[in-house]
């Protein structure tokens, strides 16, 4: 046996190495994360962690991984921006559905409905403010 022979090189042995040759593309954990994130982001749109932090996530993970990828130093520059590309369309998503909310939360039928649920004493009196608001709200 011979320890020249790297099949039969005992573990641990200094023919051994871990470091890769210069120009060997390494994995790109950040354009699996920004897909991953991407599409967790466009699921979890209609709350505002999922939408707007997994985005913002998604966004410069997909960045910094497509960079890498066009570098040559990584590979799936096309995930890296698909990842990129649902967090952008999480965070639009989420803007939307955080601006509906607060055109609601501040439009004059909801402080009115504030006010009769605030001065209900009763079920049935709630029942009618909730009843006056969804007929106002949707005319």
């Amino acid at each position: 046996m011979s320890f020249s022979d790297p099949a039969h090189t005992p573990y641990g042995s200094a023919h051994t190495t871990t470091s890769m040759a210069p120009g060997v593309r390494q994995s790109n954990g950040l354009a699996i994360a920004a897909l991953v994130l991407g599409v967790a982001a466009i699921l979890l749109f209609w709350t505002v962690v999922g939408g707007v932090v997994l985005g913002v996530l998604a966004v410069i993970f997909g960045i910094i991984g497509a960079r890498r990828a066009r570098a040559g130093r990584a590979p799936h520059k096309g995930i890296a921006i698909a990842g990129a590309v649902l967090g952008v369309l999480g965070l639009i998503a989420s803007a939307v559905i955080i601006a509906i909310g607060a055109s609601i939360w501040n439009s004059d039928e909801f402080k009115s409905f504030e006010d009769c649920v605030r001065n209900a004493d009763s079920q049935s009196e709630r029942d009618a403010c909730e009843r006056d608001f969804e007929r106002d709200f949707n005319n």
